[in-house]
């Protein structure tokens, strides 16, 4: 690994970093749904940010971006931000980079992607991957019980059964695209692809390796390739990256792409991290303090001392940012995505709604209608599974549905219910969540684009019956944990300032006389997926090649960032 910069700095406060002299962090944000850029000060104060849209192509299994596509919404992005005051460019001292993850894109010895990249919800490689982890005889869970501890072991987790994380990716283009993978010089995650595009270095974070499950984790500061568990995936060694670390300056920009953002030749790119990693170093780095990400998608994470798993609810704590420490994460899979969902594709009328759900203000009149609602949303019960669930049940044919809808209720009723289901879902996987840590949660910090919405941050403290802390700039957390991170990189910053420079916008207290009510709703909330699964398991099955079948097999109802559990 290549080491990063260590030099000492001073203990740091937020008004050292917020002057209008101060150095800036361009960093960027890759999600599924776009890309944003923001400068943000050493201290966290975001000065300005862009976003641009990306599509995202779903048929069936497939599902695909254009890695040209991500590049060119960073260019835009990064250009606009940088062009309304060409003073800023000279403030720029790093730029650094967090994205969403389990992607893979195929790089070519000629240095461009080959084809579309395989999001993390490409589940094509599924077939593939069950090949390479069942037995012949005896399987828990559609795992060899050998192949199984040796994961576990070594990594702290396993490779998924959907094929929808970078192994199954990997297995499938073996298996299926040989050209594809014969051409192939190395497979990069997106974090990889876009350090490449920034300083032309092909390489791996400990993070972003993380789902080709074939490094050994036990030692944190020693992530390293594992020649078995590449063997055992029949994948080939020389087309894995070089590894580094999140806080690895990786050289300069490239002198083109300097020229196009406007920035000086020496500007240093940061390794950085997935969207996980990044989103935990910006919100929570003690031990054990829990953050929840709401955004497309949603999960809880805290940073422990040391490797654990629980197989049984599908939740690992796995190499990260942070120095020595390990991030143990829980995942819904559609969170956000619900309210786009509902937007999008149920109202989709031009309305007061119809508007980007990035926008702060998409959140603001959410908070005026939902909050019309009384807790409970009048009986009415919704199911975020919209694309299934991996946090504590993996499995991807689950479907939502709103439960005991009547004539009494209206969309209010709808949007509140809504908010309430997905907080109830965050329950659901918050009790073995505690379990692996060894604690209760706690207070709970709130980052992500919902986490701008008041009612919501109110619903999950009374569903959960935890505290929650709203932070301050909670939808650019992925790009204060990147800047974070450049900071320590290039020495102005250690991991020990960080708790100084987080700031509470507002603590949200559970509700005392509403845990009764949520409780009982909670219990039914379990109720109905034990009772409705095996129907969704029956009319969502993959008919065999073929076969004839009037059963929808489920499409993806929108765009949702991945993280490796």
């Amino acid at each position: 690994m290549t080491s990063s910069a260590t030099a000492p700095a001073p203990s740091a406060s937020s008004h050292e970093f917020s002057s209008t002299t101060a150095p800036l962090v361009l960093a960027v944000d890759l999600g599924t749904s776009g890309c944003k850029c923001a400068l943000v000060t050493l201290g966290g104060d975001v000065v300005a940010w862009a976003f641009r849209p990306v599509a995202l192509h779903i048929d069936g299994a497939r599902a695909e971006q254009d890695p040209q596509a991500w590049w060119q919404a960073l260019l835009d992005a990064a250009g606009e931000v940088l062009a309304p005051d060409p003073a800023r460019r000279s403030r720029v001292a790093a730029v650094c980079c967090s994205t969403q993850t389990e992607v893979t894109v195929c790089l070519g010895h000629d240095g461009r992607a080959i084809g579309p990249a395989f999001s993390w919800l490409d589940a094509r490689g599924a077939a593939a991957i069950r090949r390479r982890l069942r037995g012949r005889w005896l399987n828990i869970e559609g795992y060899a019980p050998l192949k199984l501890w040796r994961w576990l072991r070594l990594t702290g987790g396993a490779p998924s059964l959907s094929g929808r994380d970078a192994a199954g990716h990997m297995a499938f283009i073996r298996d299926e695209q040989p050209a594809v993978h014969d051409a192939t010089r190395c497979f990069l995650n997106a974090l990889d692809y876009l350090n490449y595009r920034l300083c032309g270095r092909i390489c791996a974070t400990q993070d972003s390796i993380l789902t080709s499950w074939v490094t050994d984790n036990r030692d944190p500061s020693r992530i390293r390739y594992d020649d078995g568990l590449i063997r055992s995936l029949g994948l080939d060694a020389a087309k894995l990256p070089p590894l580094v670390r999140s806080t690895d300056v990786l050289g300069p920009l490239l002198p083109e792409v300097a020229a196009a953002l406007g920035l000086s030749a020496s500007t240093p790119v940061v390794a950085g991290a997935v969207d996980t990693s990044a989103v935990a170093v910006g919100a929570a780095v003690p031990d054990f303090e829990t953050h929840l990400y709401l955004g497309t998608s949603s999960w809880l994470g805290a940073h422990v001392p040391t490797m654990r798993t629980d197989v049984r609810h599908k939740i690992a704590a796995v190499p990260c940012a942070v120095d020595q420490r390990y991030l143990a994460l829980a995942l819904q899979s559609t969170a956000g995505a619900n309210l786009s969902f509902l937007r999008d594709r149920i109202l989709y009328h031009p309305d007061e709604l119809a508007s980007d759900e990035e926008h702060p203000a998409v959140y603001e009149l959410l908070n005026k209608i939902a909050a019309r609602v009384p807790p409970g949303a009048r009986g009415l019960i919704y199911t975020p599974w919209l694309f299934g669930e991996r946090t504590p049940v993996d499995d991807p044919l689950l479907r939502a549905g709103l439960i005991n809808l009547s004539l009494e209720h209206s969309r209010e009723d709808i949007f509140r219910a809504f908010l309430e289901g997905v907080a109830l879902n965050t329950r659901w996987m918050m009790e073995p969540f505690a379990r692996l840590l060894g604690r209760s949660p706690g207070t709970i910090a709130a980052v992500g684009g919902g986490a701008q919405s008041d009612v919501w941050c109110q619903i999950l403290a009374d569903v959960t019956g935890q505290p929650i802390r709203q932070l301050e700039h909670p939808i650019q957390a992925n790009a204060i944990g990147a800047t974070f991170l450049a900071g320590i990189g290039t020495g102005a910053l250690r991991f020990d300032d960080l708790p100084t420079l987080r700031r509470t916008r507002r603590l949200y207290e559970p509700t005392i006389a509403l845990s009764r009510l949520y409780g009982d709703k909670f219990e039914a909330f379990k109720e109905i997926r034990e009772r409705l699964a095996p129907l969704y398991h029956r009319l969502n099955r993959v008919p065999a090649p073929g076969a004839v079948t009037g059963l929808a097999t489920g499409a993806a109802a929108g765009p949702a960032k991945g993280a490796a559990t």
